[in-house]
């Protein structure tokens, strides 16, 4: 958003400087991106006059200029100087503009230099208003009258010395887009006062012979009020200069008096509006209707667009004339020949502008306006106020007003609460000053209770008026200040126990040499539906993308993407982990912590003594035990099958407690890896962190360290069991043999294949287990040994089937 400074003290009488206009602004919250200052690129250029002017020697169209100059300014000493210039217009006596040798020529881009050109030397240069960028002409240098004061600065002379402000406006400040609304922000901080805005009013002389009609479908929400007037007899010629100056100044290109005007009230008062060449205009009729779908509509741009079924036109008998609320139609558009025009205002619906927009591919000041939200209210004024400068610039005579439907009407009411608006900002606001700052805003007060403007759709609540407040007081005042303990001793912990897990969960897995991923919380419906998800409750309503649909249910999609994208450029030996949540619904409080890893490729790098080897489910395994470690999760736990559809069968297993899962780990299947485009091995691990139990002592200090100065005892077995049993059931079933005495089992043999069958029978394998007997009272005696070692076989033999090898 783009205004002059000039233009901004139509609103607001201010004798703030530029530097505290935009601090100010900053900090009100519409941020400040530049200032530019023409001062600073056009004071160089100075009134001059052409003393003499004669043909050039050697150039059929060059001139040999003496230029009269005053560097000095006004008053000041004059000094001639030789031009060549090649403008048809220099003559001798002409009034014009100098650039000296050393400046900037914004027009062109080129600094001047001395020069000789066809043998005769040039000193500066006589100026076009192109070359100052003040317009497109080109075809002489500027003259101006001879009563110019001779060595003024020309910015000065043509009144250009008015600085731009391009300030960046959120997208829930609407009322920000128009000069009024910034100024209001301004005198509300105290920079200035408001000037009152008179709304002439305009009776009209005759009837419209142009009526209006909104259908019946949008009347409730798309378009609810439409008005405008056929205004006769028009002379549609440039735009005064002063329009000209003030468009041209943010960015601009002045068309025609017509269109000048409603561009003017868009940047002004954030009022878009259009003008119909009224004579154009078919059937005498002017219809706000859904498209059917398929209409095509040649728009000013000179694009030509195919609309859809319910985006939102504006049509006479003939067909499409306008695209409602983003661009009109260049069969209906003004021209020189404009002698009767029809002057359109109207409220639009947000969304449904916002969506035309974004499917036609269409961006205008209009829709950008629009779709943020104008003020509802003030359609008939804004129609009255350009109507009075259409008379005033154009002359003509106005109708009386055609319209349809009514106002849009929010009534919304919040309390102002003094006290909570101090609490919540951090600093002293009086009560009074509170309610000064909502009424300087345009907040209508009835005790305490305080009703938006409706220019305002972005109050919503207390909270929104309490920001307002913070807002205009400016939050830089804030002092810092130690929070107040609420009572003595050791405060308690800021983070909550799940925090807690979660940061051990990070640290862990980075330390055992993973790589942090942030992945979206978003997968597309393909790759939610290979892990359990991409049910309805868990889809977006308004994805970024198609890659962005659905909720994820795990954090393992995101993690195998992210190495899909490094294999295709060539890292193929990755070890990725996420901490994050994982959605089992859509509704606030489904979802849950997860801590995934993933491991691709080799477990080591290439060497020449051949460590080399592919990662393994033992390594996942490893990891996700060493992170359940970290959260505390007790060493004995159970570890089953029970795996979803995207882990391998035979080689990934469930670690819980119970019916709970606290972690899954394994390969992942094939058939996943294939559907994520990831060229395996690839192992994996799913830690559940609010699952993990929580210690049993709620004292932040470790518990004392339990150890015996006895020595413990090692005793090996080996079992003859069927080839299918797997060791876990041998380890659990010794482990359970004596909980108290046995401190470890771990399998430190397995004998199976041919010739394990060939000593032990067919279908056979042996499992050979080490475990450790640590006492903690006394020293083990030999019976006891024995005694134990019996229930281990006795143990073992029912779990398997099996027998003690011999």
């Amino acid at each position: 958003m783009k205004f002059t400074l000039s233009w901004l003290a139509d609103h607001l009488e201010t004798t703030a400087s530029v530097a505290e206009i935009a601090e100010a602004l900053t900090d009100l919250g519409l941020e400040v991106e530049g200032v530019e200052d023409p001062a600073e690129q056009l004071a160089p250029f100075r009134i001059c006059r052409v003393t003499e002017a004669v043909q050039h020697p050697n150039a059929d169209r060059l001139r040999v200029c003496r230029v009269a100059t005053y560097p000095g300014g006004p008053g000041s000493e004059m000094v001639e100087v030789q031009v060549v210039c090649g403008a048809p217009n220099a003559r001798t006596g002409l009034v014009g503009v100098f650039a000296p040798t050393g400046t900037h020529v914004p027009g062109t881009g080129v600094d001047l230099k001395s020069g000789n050109i066809r043998g005769v030397d040039s000193n500066g240069m006589l100026c076009s208003e192109r070359e100052l960028m003040l317009s497109d002409a080109h075809d002489g240098i500027i003259e101006l009258p001879e009563d110019a004061p001779l060595g003024a600065r020309f910015i000065d002379y043509r009144g250009l010395n008015d600085p731009v402000f391009d300030i960046k406006v959120t997208p829930n400040r609407p009322d920000a887009l128009g000069i009024r609304g910034i100024a209001r922000d301004l005198a509300a901080r105290g920079l200035g006062k408001l000037k009152p805005l008179d709304v002439p009013a305009i009776a009209g002389s005759f009837d419209s012979p142009i009526t209006v009609q909104i259908d019946p479908a949008l009347k409730a929400k798309g378009c609810p009020h439409f008005v405008g007037r056929l205004i006769r007899g028009v002379s549609n010629g440039p735009s005064p200069e002063w329009l000209q100056k003030r468009l041209r100044a943010i960015g601009l290109r002045p068309i025609s008096a017509l269109v000048d005007i409603t561009n003017f009230f868009t940047y002004a008062l954030n009022r878009p509006l259009h003008v119909f060449d009224a004579d154009k205009v078919q059937g005498g009729t002017l219809r706000i209707h859904p498209a059917q779908g398929g209409e095509d509509f040649l728009a000013l741009d000179g694009k030509t667009y195919t609309l859809s079924p319910g985006q939102m036109a504006i049509s006479d008998a003939a067909g499409v004339e306008s695209l409602a609320g983003i661009m009109g139609g260049e069969h209906s558009g003004c021209t020189e020949a404009t002698t009767n025009v029809f002057l359109e205002s109207a409220w639009w619906d947000p969304i449904t502008i916002a969506a035309t927009g974004r499917a036609l591919k269409i961006n205008s000041d209009a829709r950008y306006r629009f779709e943020r939200g104008v003020d509802p209210a003030f359609t008939l004024p804004g129609l009255d106020l350009a109507t009075r400068m259409v008379l005033d610039l154009c002359g003509g005579q106005a109708s009386r007003i055609a319209q349809d439907g009514a106002p849009l009407e929010y009534p919304r009411s919040y309390r102002l609460d003094p006290a909570r608006v101090v609490s919540l900002v951090g600093m002293e606001i009086p009560e009074a000053e509170q309610r000064r700052t909502l009424e300087a805003l345009g907040f209508t007060l009835h005790g305490n209770d305080a009703t938006p403007p409706s220019w305002r759709p972005d109050i919503l609540g207390e909270a929104d008026l309490i920001e307002e407040v913070a807002r205009i007081a400016s939050l830089t005042k804030l002092q810092g200040a130690p929070l107040r303990r609420r009572q003595p001793g050791v405060p308690k912990p800021i983070l909550t126990p799940l925090q807690q897990r979660e940061k051990a969960a990070r640290r862990t897995l980075a330390a055992l040499g993973y790589n942090e991923c942030v992945t979206y919380s978003f997968i597309d419906a393909k790759s939610a539906a290979l892990f359990g998800g991409g049910t309805e409750a868990v889809r977006v309503e308004n994805p970024i993308s198609s890659e962005m649909t659905h909720l994820r249910p795990d954090l393992l999609p995101g993690l195998l993407a992210a190495a899909a994208r490094n294999q295709a450029r060539g890292f193929m030996d990755l070890a990725l982990f996420e901490v994050g949540p994982a959605f089992h619904g859509g509704e606030p409080g489904e979802q849950h912590l997860q801590a995934t890893g993933l491991l691709v490729g080799a477990a080591a790098a290439r060497d020449p003594h051949g460590s080399r080897r592919p990662i393994d489910v033992y390594d996942a395994k490893a990891d996700a035990e060493a992170v359940l470690a970290a959260l505390g999760a007790p060493a004995k736990a159970q570890i089953s099958r029970k795996v979803a559809a995207w882990w391998h069968p035979g080689r990934s297993g469930v670690i819980g407690l119970g019916p709970t899962t606290m972690a899954t780990f394994g390969e992942v299947h094939p058939r996943t890896l294939r559907e994520m485009d990831v060229k395996g091995p690839a192992v994996a691990f799913t830690v559940l962190v609010a699952n993990v139990p929580a210690p049993k002592t709620k004292t932040p200090t470790r518990p004392a360290l339990a150890i015996s100065d006895l020595q413990a005892v090692d005793r090996d077995f080996a079992f003859v069991v069927d080839a299918r049993v797997e060791a876990l059931t041998a380890v659990n079933a010794a482990q359970g043999a004596d909980k108290a005495l046995i401190e470890s089992v771990r399998v430190f043999d397995q004998f199976a294949g041919d010739k394990a069958e060939a000593q032990m029978g067919p279908g056979k394998k042996s499992i050979a287990l080490t475990v450790r007997l640590q006492p903690t009272t006394a020293t083990l005696t030999e019976a006891e040994i024995e005694a134990v070692s019996a229930r281990i076989v006795d143990k073992v033999t029912k779990a398997t089937g099996g027998t003690l090898r011999s």
